[in-house]
């Protein structure tokens, strides 16, 4: 082989090899998003549910996730998952047979939990970067529903 082929394929290896690596450490921070609340634990939960229900979403769920652990022994610090619907954007999912792949994203789920450090962080995954990756139908919901999920974010992370 001549010495520009192997350069090349070393290259291209080191390249792959190196771009992989990137995606691993910057993909959590890529796809999850993280705010600090303006608000304490409490109120942070019912302002997102009342700000989501003024927006006209539905909240059908709110799990509290450590007093489902509490049951079994475990000692965590308060985590609430929000289950946030919006009929409309919904039906558009479940009325085209192709994005119902989409459905175990179903409803969008919102994250409040404490740190250690007494923080009480808002957390979410980044479905406007997700919906990039769908096209059609998907794109056109998850595009407009992140842009409604972050407006009800703002009365309790201030953007």
């Amino acid at each position: 082989m001549s010495k520009g082929i192997v350069s090349g394929m070393l290259g291209f290896v080191v390249g792959f090899v190196t771009l992989g690596l990137v995606a691993f450490v910057a993909g959590p921070g890529v796809m999850i998003v993280e705010d600090d609340s303006r608000f304490g634990f409490d109120q942070t939960v019912e302002t997102i549910r009342d700000s989501a229900i003024e927006a006209g979403w539905k909240v059908p769920t709110v799990h509290r996730i450590d007093e489902a652990v509490s049951q079994y022994g475990y000692q965590v610090p308060r985590v609430a998952v929000l289950e946030l619907c919006q009929p409309q954007h919904a039906a558009r999912i479940l009325a085209d047979g192709d994005a119902k792949v989409v459905t175990s994203l179903m409803p969008c789920r919102v994250s409040v939990y404490e740190t250690a450090d007494g923080r009480v962080v808002v957390s979410r995954m980044n479905t406007g970067l997700l919906a990039r990756m769908f096209g059609g139908v998907v794109t056109e919901v998850m595009t407009e529903a992140t842009q409604e999920n972050e407006e009800i974010l703002a009365a309790v992370i201030g953007r």
